[in-house]
């Protein structure tokens, strides 16, 4: 038992030598990693001074200098991120646009414009043109002081014409003459007698029409008086467009594309159906039709959704709905589509003309073109004078000019267009 209680007594010995080896090689590990890390700090300090010395920025300052550059990056992509989704939004609300508006125009059916200034009345006889003129031209005369229609009389066989801007007019003479001419007998007694009843029947008829105006376009409760200033533009035309069916027209395109935008179909239809409601007495009130119009639907109750439609939809009051934004759209879309609207060919050329004028006035125009009817412009400027900024500058200048001094419907697109060329030969 002593014995290995000597032999233990010498092994604990031993390890504790041991131990006591390694504890001391430890701390002249810990030494050496401290004074290394002081070795370390101090050339870190060194090397940041030699890094100031050699950049001439202190440490903040390119602490500063590192976060701009990494915020500059930043901006950068993010910009470049918006303009990419601002581009596919774009892509995307186009498509949308002509999707809504393909969809509104291939559900309406409507005809083609066909109305004009004049009416061409079937006589049974040449006969029966000395009639209308009496004697002395009396019979004539008195038709036309009482109706303000020109009764125009020419080598047509067996025919007259009537002529006038007005409507109503043309329609109330249309009705006396072939009352005259059914009767048999014609004097001034028989045109004033004719002319009263023909009045009072194109009285009922405006109401009539007025009726069956809102009832194509679905829209039910106006006042009596609306109706029959409604049913008065059945005998108005813009453009040989009939502004009645114009109007019915607009009223429907109104309730498709609100349909499909989820805004309010009865406001759209019924301010669609009421915004030219003014061309009807704006020869006894001045002002633009459209804020007479709205003007008009005030005094008859209409709401307030439905009267800033009505002033907004030529933009003389900015628009500030859904509903009066749909109205211009629905405007434009019956006025432009083919066949809605007939110029002369007077008017047709003025139009051109007038286009050029505007586009050719302006700094560096070389030459102007109208194309496609008048819905296209494209402006050649001289590459010399006009950099690509600023022809992008010149088109938006020449759209304005356009607005501001013309009248058209539709749109039209302005192109300008810069060439440059450059040639060398080699011998």
């Amino acid at each position: 038992m002593e014995e290995r209680a000597l032999r233990e007594a010498e092994s604990l010995e031993v390890q504790r030598a041991d131990l006591g080896r390694r504890q001391q090689a430890l701390e002249d590990r810990r030494r050496n990693l401290d004074q290394q890390a002081e070795e370390l700090k101090g050339a870190k300090r060194v090397q940041r001074r030699e890094l100031e010395r050699i950049s001439g920025l202190s440490a903040a300052q390119a602490k500063q200098l590192l976060v701009a550059d990494v915020e500059t990056e930043a901006r950068h992509r993010a910009a470049l991120r918006l303009q990419e989704i601002e581009e596919q939004t774009r892509r995307e609300a186009e498509r949308r646009a002509r999707n809504i508006l393909s969809v509104a125009m291939q559900r309406l059916a409507a005809r083609h414009a066909s109305d004009t200034t004049t009416r061409l009345i079937e006589l049974p006889s040449d006969e029966m043109k000395g009639r209308i003129i009496g004697r002395d031209g009396r019979n004539i005369r008195a038709l036309e002081k009482l109706t303000g229609v020109d009764v125009i009389i020419d080598e047509t066989p067996s025919a007259v014409m009537l002529s006038s801007f007005d409507g109503v007019r043309r329609e109330i003479a249309r009705l006396t003459l072939e009352r005259m001419i059914a009767d048999g007998r014609i004097n001034p007694a028989l045109v004033e007698e004719s002319y009263a009843l023909a009045k009072a029947e194109i009285g009922e008829r405006t109401v009539q029409e007025g009726e069956r105006a809102a009832l194509d376009a679905r829209v039910d409760g106006l006042d009596p008086e609306l109706v029959a200033l409604l049913g008065q533009l059945q005998f108005r035309t813009s453009y040989g467009q009939n502004v009645l069916d114009h109007l019915v027209e607009c009223s429907q395109l109104a309730g498709l594309v609100a349909a499909e935008l989820d805004a309010s179909d009865a406001t759209a239809r019924r301010a669609a159906l009421l915004h030219d409601i003014g061309k009807a007495v704006t020869h006894e009130i001045e002002g633009p039709h459209a804020q007479v119009g709205a003007r008009i639907a005030r005094r008859h109750g209409e709401p307030e959704s439905v009267t800033h439609a009505i002033e907004a939809h030529h933009n003389e009051v900015e628009p500030r709905t859904v509903e009066a934004v749909i109205v211009q759209i629905a405007d434009a879309l019956s006025g432009a589509r083919p066949g809605a609207r007939g110029d002369s060919l007077e008017e047709y050329v003025e139009r051109l003309r007038g286009l050029e004028e505007i586009a050719s006035r302006h700094e560096a125009v070389e030459r102007v073109y109208a194309m496609r009817a008048g819905r296209e412009i494209r402006v050649i400027v001289d590459p010399g004078a006009v950099d690509d900024e600023r022809a992008a500058l010149l088109s938006h200048e020449i759209a304005a000019a356009i607005e501001k001094e013309m009248e058209y419907p539709g749109q039209i697109r302005i192109t300008v267009i810069r060439e440059s060329r450059t040639t060398s030969y080699a011998s």
